[in-house]
């Protein structure tokens, strides 16, 4: 199963956050396979989604890019500032206390994966 755009739409930015915490820095494509590996292929963020996403985190902030020029392409890096890593803690919190939300709202007893 795939999961709807619009249950990514709301945790997109936690996703980048949390992956870049936990992976340093990485480059758009990067983080859409890195995704869709992680969750075996359920999640799918298109580019579409992604580019305007890390561009709101960059101007909040939250994010601080890096250029590379491999041979003739340019390749843009995402790493969270100071601020960013403090806000992953944050986010991630606040995602984990709305999952557990839903979970009672719905009467949804947690999956054993």
């Amino acid at each position: 199963m795939i999961y709807s755009s619009e249950l990514i739409k709301g945790t997109l930015k936690t996703i980048v956050l949390k992956l870049l915490e936990d992976n340093g820095r990485m480059y758009g494509y990067e983080i859409t396979q890195k995704v869709k590996d992680l969750t075996g292929d359920r999640i799918q963020i298109t580019e579409g989604a992604l580019y305007p996403t890390l561009h709101v985190l960059e101007e909040d902030g939250l994010l601080v890019t890096d250029v590379e020029y491999i041979g003739k392409r340019v390749r843009k890096y995402y790493r969270l500032s100071n601020e960013g890593k403090a806000k992953t803690n944050e986010k991630v919190s606040e995602l984990r206390d709305f999952i557990g939300t839903i979970q009672f709202l719905l009467d949804l007893k947690p999956q054993n994966s």
